[in-house]
């Protein structure tokens, strides 16, 4: 029985990480925009650049924001990457 039950989890665990890992792909990379940096609210925020986010057909930019620093964490900007047929966007996040 467990045997059983062991199958279609390991199915359904595989199915989701491939999702979770998929990219999408453009063919030219969007320009970055221009904007202005909003001033810091406060000591302790550290500036987190705005990302490109997937929607419809194409990647629409979110501006960047001001979060609060997350101890020992650095905020890691995200990447364009080269697909070999295309660019695709890694998104910004914290890391030790």
């Amino acid at each position: 029985m467990k045997k059983l039950l062991f199958i279609p989890l390991l199915y359904v665990s595989i199915s989701l990480l491939s999702c979770s890992g998929s990219r999408y792909v453009v063919g030219v990379r969007p320009v970055q925009p221009v904007y202005e940096r909003p001033v810091s609210p406060g000591l302790g925020y550290i500036w987190i650049e705005g990302d490109w986010r997937y929607q419809g057909n194409s990647y629409i930019w979110h501006e960047g924001s001001w979060g609060r620093s997350r101890g020992n964490r650095q905020w890691q900007s995200g990447v364009w990457l080269n697909r070999g047929n295309g660019y695709s966007w890694r998104r910004g996040n914290w890391r030790r």
